[in-house]
């Protein structure tokens, strides 16, 4: 799985990006990567492993060097990513939250072609790459993700940072991956998981369709791909992957868990003395189940989370550098 967010704003992306990117972190745990763009540096790009630390805790020391009102950052599974590519289109930034199970044809059929793969993850050919090659073969990046539809099996979101300061947003064809649009004034966001929206500031503006293509800039957004009418979105992101706070088609994760065992409660005859939920995606389910049942909740099984303890000595530092001011 994986989870991003770009931004285009009036005035500087950088922290919104870096906070917005961060509360996709639950999605990921290999790589995470950061790319602006701004005419006067033009793009500026980081990639760190996440495999034996934090997001914010790789990329906070060097947040300074990022600069520019446009920008997208990625938590990645899979391929190290954003990557930058240069074509006839122009130079662009893609992150992508992709899953493709024929990449082995596609890559012998492009390497056919006369085409070359530079970005290796692991040894194995970088599908963030395989997909930016798939767009530039279009004469527009319309097409070129169009292209990117029809070739590959399996699902890809994705979003492109261009040099005109601007973000694409497309979604899955069949819209297996969410992609939400956010809003407040001077700014568009667009990202896997809504909860990055509130304490930054956004408000949901819409959900991206089925195949849909769109192009924010700093005050508007243009449809470049109307929607499918067909879709296939994954139950698992409500059921397992997705945060408690987020929604998808405007169905709360939270609440699709709670009445989910709500009604499994209410038909289950099994003998029960109580619900327990395992955390973190299994405690919504469990409440409902309990609540259906008329049976109590215990928590019988606690999380080990070495981060509350991280918390703390950021709470008493910032106390402390208060009280020397």
């Amino acid at each position: 799985m994986g989870g991003f967010f770009g931004t285009v704003s009036k005035t500087s992306c950088v922290t919104d990006l870096f906070y917005g990117t961060d509360y996709n972190s639950h999605l990921g745990t290999k790589r995470g990567g950061l790319a602006t763009y701004s005419q006067e540096k033009g793009f500026i790009r980081s990639i760190h492993n996440l495999e034996s630390t934090y997001f914010r805790s790789k990329f906070e020391g060097e947040l300074d060097k990022f600069k520019g009102n446009a920008g997208i950052g990625i938590i990645s599974d899979t391929d190290a990513q954003p990557i930058v590519i240069n074509s006839h289109l122009g130079r662009f930034a893609i992150v992508t939250v992709a899953k493709i199970t024929n990449i082995q044809e596609l890559e012998e059929e492009l390497l056919s072609k006369n085409m070359h793969f530079a970005e290796l993850s692991s040894s194995n050919t970088n599908q963030t790459e395989l997909i930016a090659l798939l767009i530039i073969q279009g004469r527009t990046f319309t097409e070129g993700i169009e292209n990117v539809f029809k070739h590959i099996k399996g699902s890809c979101s994705m979003l492109l940072l261009t040099e005109d300061g601007s973000i694409i947003a497309a979604r899955d064809h069949w819209g297996r991956t969410p992609i939400v649009i956010g809003k407040k004034e001077g700014a568009y966001a667009a990202t896997s998981e809504s909860t990055s929206f509130p304490n930054l500031d956004y408000e949901i503006d819409r959900y991206l369709g089925p195949g849909e293509i769109v192009r924010m800039h700093a005050d508007h957004i243009e449809q470049l791909r109307k929607p499918n009418e067909e879709m296939q979105i994954c139950s698992f992101l409500w059921v397992y992957y997705g945060f408690p706070t987020s929604c998808y088609e405007g169905k709360n994760v939270e609440e699709v868990r709670f009445t989910s065992g709500l009604k499994m409660g209410q038909k289950d005859e099994s003998e029960v003395d109580c619900a327990c939920g395992i955390p973190d995606s299994g405690v919504g389910m469990a409440l409902g189940y309990a609540e259906g049942k008329g049976v109590p909740y215990h928590r019988a099984i606690a999380k080990y989370t070495p981060t509350w303890l991280v918390a703390l000595h950021q709470v008493i530092r910032s106390c402390a550098r208060l009280l020397q001011r």
